[in-house]
């Protein structure tokens, strides 16, 4: 489940906007957490989720493949290793399996990228 929507956000500096690459991501360790963290350059829009992919655990997803699906284009990222495909607004899994990825939101100030970590 996406907790996108809470109010109780603890801001935690992940990194630096250059550590992400352009239209790719980037792993990082917050709180004890591998968080992935995805830069769409041409859009201009800043994603986190949680590394792990639910379908066999692997901490892979920061390493995947970015694009987007659907009329409205909505971000979305495969797993690189079994290709299953999650929203990087909700969280859901848009291959049409059951799984679903934590989503996080993300703050960009100057050349820093922060984190919202739920209270």
């Amino acid at each position: 489940m996406s907790t996108t929507t809470s109010v109780n956000w603890q801001w935690r500096l992940a990194c630096r906007t250059g550590d992400i690459p352009a239209e790719g991501g980037a792993c990082v360790l917050l709180d004890g957490q591998q968080i992935a963290i995805f830069y769409f350059a041409r859009r201009n829009e800043w994603f986190a989720t949680q590394n792990r992919c639910p379908h066999r655990g692997q901490m892979a997803l920061s390493r995947g493949m970015t694009g987007s699906a659907g009329e409205n284009c909505e971000p979305k990222v495969a797993c690189p290793f079994h290709k299953k495909t999650f929203s990087l607004v909700t969280g859901e899994c848009l291959s049409g399996d059951d799984y679903q990825i934590q989503t996080y939101p993300v703050r960009v100030k100057g050349d820093k990228v922060y984190i919202g970590i739920s209270a």
